[in-house]
């Protein structure tokens, strides 16, 4: 009889390797699901359905609890995201000097909504609150740069570098 990493691997053509190491590691711990969830996402970039089953399946719980956490902290992921997250302040400050206007020129050169990653996964557009740069608003950060005193114009120069 196939173990059940082998089973997996056949029925879903997916890696369930590092999932068995990341599971090794908090074997026992209780409480564990959000280190084991940050870990899953580390290692693949998201949360995968084929690891999110499997690990419920190996850590004898239903799949539903670790969606259930999965969807309630906006730290985790379902989907791929893109190589480069672009977070667009909507805070006061830049909502005041034009946010929105960014926003809508980053979807219209990138060609996505907001929370959509493009096709080539090279870019994720995300609004947030605040970034806490206000003194540079409007304001976007892209991963961890952050480029301020924009204008819609400055948009396509900016997406270049990435």
């Amino acid at each position: 009889m196939l173990d059940l990493v082998a089973k997996c691997e056949q029925e879903h053509g997916f890696d369930y390797t590092p999932l068995d190491i990341i599971l090794e590691k908090y074997k026992g711990q209780k409480g564990a699901i959000i280190p084991i969830l940050q870990a899953i996402q580390g290692e693949y970039g998201y949360l995968p359905r084929e690891a999110l089953e499997y690990a419920a399946k190996k850590l004898r719980l239903p799949v539903s609890r670790l969606y259930g956490v999965a969807t309630f902290y906006a730290q985790f992921h379902l989907n791929p995201r893109g190589k480069n997250i672009i977070r667009v302040c909507q805070g006061t400050a830049c909502h005041v000097r034009g946010g929105a206007r960014i926003l809508e020129t980053l979807k219209e050169q990138l060609q996505l909504e907001v929370g959509g990653t493009t096709a080539d996964l090279k870019f994720t557009l995300e609004s947030v609150a605040c970034i806490g740069a206000c003194g540079l608003a409007p304001a976007v950060m892209i991963n961890d740069d952050t480029y301020g005193r924009l204008t819609p114009e400055k948009i396509r120069e900016i997406l270049q570098n990435y």
